[in-house]
């Protein structure tokens, strides 16, 4: 009683003739002109944490329920809001939705002003290489940013170890206080690039004085490339295995196909330069040289076996042994084939037995053969397709220029177009099966010219000169007989002829047939 109190009329005059007043709705409406008010003037308002809800806390603002969302709680990420329950704080209002009847409040707003202050402080008195205390705010996959006092800085995960990591969770956690050191800030965009790396020494200082080239090193695979493997020899110190450095081999191949990420190997020290702060291995050297006393182990006409591994257009190339690679010549595969490419001969991965023809020792090639494992069959073919010798072939390919036979015993024959005439003045085809004149041999160029036209021409032509041939002693001898026998008798007769003279005569008219019989 006696209290001054607002109300709000609710109405002039009920049904009963009362004034109808509200107390509630007075506050309420107060509140709201405050809530306006401190937001138009940007004021700094306490309100009650009343409890937690989805995504912030309910916040008691002149008895209107605002929200105080998670992130506007404080500048740094909050993981427990419970903590905050059952208090009262600042707050500024930045936000109201007069429709729904919405307050949002921030508690942030108000300590970002101040670290404005602060930061702008902070930075004007910043250096580099200034070492700084810090709390880890905030861990990301590409670095971490600490708080130092007001100011956030980042430190890229380059910038955390001198040794590669994968994460900056392997170097710092949250909430842990470290020292660090300012490498480069942006007044105006207020960026603040850290180092923590920086507060010790370069490995490289700290390398062994003296390791030198020719030395033997051990580490583990840190990085790998198809060209090679960066292996890290202490934290901090990396050297690189070149891929043609981890085999004897010549075969080109991937860093991949020798190691692993995380493997222990080990090397030896090719180059060094401790200035440049690079050092490269190898792994090769390890392992004797194949190339040494290569002739010994492979001397010239040896046999052995290798693995196909690469084709060209020209030959093959085999590996004899890891490290020890040679070529067969597209020429030494076979002695009857022709092969226009090493496909049709063999495929990768297969064994050839092949035999040495040549060590070069200087630039590492052999010369290998495979044909040459069997005798050649060209000095059999030189008597079995003798020139003039008629042959039984097949028909395999025609084209422009000619058609390719094939003979017996695997041989090919080329007959030129101008040899390919039959009997019938139609042309062979393919799967023909015909005879053909061998006209020209070559042993040394493995070639055999054959003529189907020359086959039955040449026939014929001996038919004929046999039949003419026969005409010819026909005729020669039957009238000279009739001609000269009576007149040998009448001479006989006349002029004492004797028997011996007339066997003479049969005798040369014998001789003269005989001659005949040999020409045709």
């Amino acid at each position: 009683m006696g209290d001054i109190i607002e109300v709000y009329v609710e109405s002039q005059e009920d049904l009963s003739g009362q004034l109808i007043l509200s107390h509630k709705k007075a506050r309420t409406l107060r509140s709201w002109d405050r809530v306006n008010a401190a937001h138009d003037n940007d004021e700094i308002i306490t309100g009650f944490v009343k409890s937690r809800t989805k995504g912030g806390l309910i916040v008691d603002v002149f008895g209107i329920e605002s929200f105080l969302p998670g992130s506007q709680i404080d500048v740094k990420p909050i993981r427990d809001y419970d903590i905050y329950v059952g208090k009262n704080m600042e707050f500024k209002i930045v936000k109201i939705n007069h429709e729904f009847k919405n307050v949002v409040v921030s508690h942030k707003a108000l300590i970002e002003d101040e670290l404005e202050a602060q930061k702008a402080d902070i930075i004007a008195k910043l250096e580099k290489g200034q070492v700084l205390e810090g709390i880890v705010k905030n861990i990301t996959s590409y670095g971490v940013f600490i708080d130092l006092g007001g100011v956030d800085g980042l430190i890229h995960i380059t910038d955390l170890s001198w040794g590669r990591i994968n994460h900056p969770e392997e170097v710092v956690t949250l909430d842990q206080k470290i020292n660090v050191v300012i490498l480069d800030f942006d007044e105006n965009k207020k960026r603040i690039a850290l180092g923590l790396k920086q507060l010790t020494a370069h490995p490289w200082d700290a390398l062994d004085a003296n390791l030198k080239v020719g030395d033997k090193v051990g580490g583990k695979v840190v990085v790998i490339a198809d060209y090679g493997a960066f292996i890290e020899i202490q934290p901090g110190v990396e050297g690189l295995i070149h891929v043609s450095e981890m085999s004897w081999s010549q075969h080109l191949r991937t860093a991949h196909d020798f190691v692993k990420i995380n493997d222990e190997v080990e090397g030896v020290i090719i180059t060094l330069d401790r200035e440049e702060r690079k050092m490269s291995l190898g792994m090769k050297q390890l392992i004797p040289d194949p190339w040494t006393d290569i002739k010994g182990r492979y001397p010239i006409n040896s046999k052995h076996k290798a693995t196909v591994r690469n084709f060209t257009n020209f030959g093959i190339f085999v590996e004899l042994e890891e490290g020890v690679d040679g070529l067969i010549h597209i020429s030494d595969l076979s002695w009857s084939k022709k092969i226009k490419h090493p496909a049709e001969f063999t495929k990768i991965g297969e064994i050839l037995e092949v035999m040495v023809m040549d060590v070069d020792e200087e630039n590492r090639r052999l010369s290998l053969g495979h044909k040459q494992l069997e005798e050649n069959p060209w000095d059999v073919f030189e008597t079995v397709f003798g020139i003039n010798s008629i042959q039984k072939g097949t028909v395999i390919s025609v084209n422009d220029k000619g058609a390719v036979v094939s003979l017996a015993y695997g041989v090919e024959g080329f007959a030129p177009s101008r040899h390919m005439k039959k009997d019938d003045n139609s042309s062979i085809k393919v799967d023909d099966v015909l005879d053909f004149k061998v006209i020209e041999f070559s042993k040394e160029n493995k070639k055999i010219i054959l003529s189907h036209t020359f086959s039955w021409k040449d026939d014929k032509a001996e038919k004929v000169e046999k039949t003419e041939s026969n005409e010819s002693v026909t005729k020669k001898a039957a009238p000279k007989a009739k001609r000269t026998a009576p007149k040998k008798v009448v001479e006989t007769n006349e002029n004492n002829t004797t028997l011996g003279d007339i066997a003479g005569e049969l005798g040369k008219l014998k001789t003269e047939m005989e001659k005949s019989e040999k020409k045709k």
